[in-house]
């Protein structure tokens, strides 16, 4: 259980269970990032073998995101009400199928459906996941710990799968929609010994079946929406329509929650600022470098005629920054807090994008490509793991998979927007006659879009600089009784002291 220790006693050291447990969680946090890089490098090889067209192939990296972005507030809430553990090695195994399904097929629709099948389940482990972490470890420097090395392996895991992939379709694109199975798999046979049992949450105001129709549908509108608006034109009938029809489903939606006995999301918690600040700089910081990494990745192949494994190879120095700084980051957090590593980790982020304007016909490897990818790389390392120990600290045990459905939500549908926002602006006026120069151009523009993201969540998140720490305190984690039934002595958790917060 918890409690609170003098600032130099040791802290307490982690069984071997739990040392299990938060590996096969970071195993699923890392597959699922995993797939989402790993396709692009192979969607060229695939459009070859299965003669899909450039719109198709464009389903394959969305059909994922809107199983993803679209499900992950029920996907949060399931995890409250049906138990965490039981919902993530479902889906886990949903997961492990659907990678399978995704390496036999032989047609286009069935490998989108493939796709959409394994956003769908990564949408219900991902909160599941992170609520398993955050109430088995306890609020304070041993979660920080475990967070940093959470959210480490899921920007490990994105930028990895560049690499892999380079490497994989030398062989058959197969191989990428394969390699998840046997992991996943694997981690699903330790998690059902590992993971510790959690009792369901009583939902006495029944299960808010509307709420979960209406937020489910607003969710998958949007981002269908988004990812559809620059074929079909942002200022067209249809995708006005669409947004309209997002307003007054999200509009019905709000009206739910407040009037639910049992909210699928209680809305209460987006009157923290800190909360609130968490989930708009998770929108900026994903969606800033999927746009980023979209137009180098166009930039590196189209323009350089770098291979696909140059390509990734050009990407590892971010992601092997921030693989070796898992361990270390918690500490930092807990001696500096969450504002101030997300302030100066967006300022890093801004800083790499802009130095990237620099880049023309000469790579400029040394002067240009490796000094943006090192700042954008301790730019993920600072930002991602403060993002969910923000969202996540001072949130109750049973609303933990609510508030980490709310932030996936938010870095999915940050992700889709921003992503088809560069699209648009990159396209706009572009000709297949253009001179590599005038491709380069038209890409500058995508560029400072990236940059006034990132600027725009440094803004947002500054004003939580002014927001006072308490003293710091060492936090054990809890034992296992404790932690697989999410529940603790209430007298002993208003005793208990909160550190890293703001």
């Amino acid at each position: 259980m918890t409690s609170p220790l003098n600032p130099s006693a040791p802290q307490e050291r982690w069984t071997p269970r739990l040392w299990g447990t938060l590996l096969v969680l970071c195993t699923a946090m890392f597959l699922d990032a995993l797939d989402v890089s790993m396709v692009g490098v192979a969607l060229p090889s695939i459009g070859t073998e299965l003669d899909l067209s450039t719109s198709s192939l464009q389903w394959i990296v969305s059909g994922y995101i809107l199983g993803y972005g679209g499900l992950l507030l029920l996907g949060g809430r399931a995890a409250d009400l049906l138990g965490r553990r039981r919902v993530f090695l479902v889906a886990l195994g949903v997961f492990a199928v659907a990678s399978v399904l995704g390496g036999l097929v032989d047609s286009g629709p069935l490998l989108i459906a493939s796709r959409f099948i394994k956003g769908l389940s990564a949408a219900f482990t991902a909160p599941a996941g992170l609520s398993i972490i955050t109430t088995t470890f306890a609020e304070g420097p041993v979660r920080n710990r475990a967070l940093s090395i959470y959210t480490t392996c899921a920007a490990t895991g994105f930028s990895m799968g560049l690499v892999l992939s380079g490497l994989l379709t030398e062989a058959s694109w197969r191989y990428t929609m394969l390699l998840p199975a046997p992991i996943a798999l694997l981690a699903l046979l330790a998690g059902l010994r590992l993971i510790p049992r959690s009792e369901r949450q009583e939902a006495g105001g029944g299960y808010d079946v509307p709420g979960a129709v209406t937020g489910t549908l607003s969710m998958l509108l949007l981002v269908f929406t988004v990812v559809q608006a620059p074929e079909a034109g942002w200022a067209s009938a249809r995708t006005l329509l669409s947004f309209l029809a997002v307003a007054a489903l999200l509009a019905l939606f709000v009206r739910i929650e407040l009037r639910s006995p049992s909210p699928l999301v209680r809305l209460g918690v987006l009157r923290s600022g800190s909360q609130v600040r968490a989930q708009l700089g998770a929108m900026a910081f994903f969606g800033s470098y999927v746009g980023f990494q979209f137009l180098v990745t166009q930039y590196m192949q189209s323009l350089l005629g770098w291979s696909a494994l140059q390509t990734a190879l050009a990407f590892l120095p971010a992601g092997a920054l921030v693989a070796l700084s898992a361990t270390g980051i918690g500490s930092v957090i807990d001696r500096f807090g969450t504002p101030r590593l997300i302030v100066l980790g967006f300022a890093s982020m801004v800083l790499g994008y802009a130095l990237f304007l620099r880049a023309d016909l000469d790579p400029q490897y040394a002067a240009v490509i490796l000094p943006s990818m090192l700042l954008i790389g301790a730019a993920c390392a600072l930002v991602f793991p403060s993002l969910n120990i923000q969202a996540t600290n001072g949130v109750a045990d049973h609303e933990q998979g609510m508030v980490s459905g709310l932030l996936n939500t938010s870095i999915q549908v940050g992700g889709a927007l921003f992503l088809a926002i560069v699209t648009a602006v990159v396209t706009a006026g572009g000709t297949e006659q253009d001179t590599p120069q005038q491709v380069l151009d038209s890409f500058r523009p995508g560029l400072v879009v990236v940059t006034l993201v990132a600027a725009a969540g440094l803004l947002l998140t500054l004003p939580g600089l002014r927001t006072r720490r308490p003293a710091h305190s060492v936090v054990v984690a809890r034992s296992a009784p404790e932690a697989s039934t999410g529940t603790a002595d209430p007298a002993k958790t208003a005793a208990e002291p909160v550190a890293a917060r703001e």
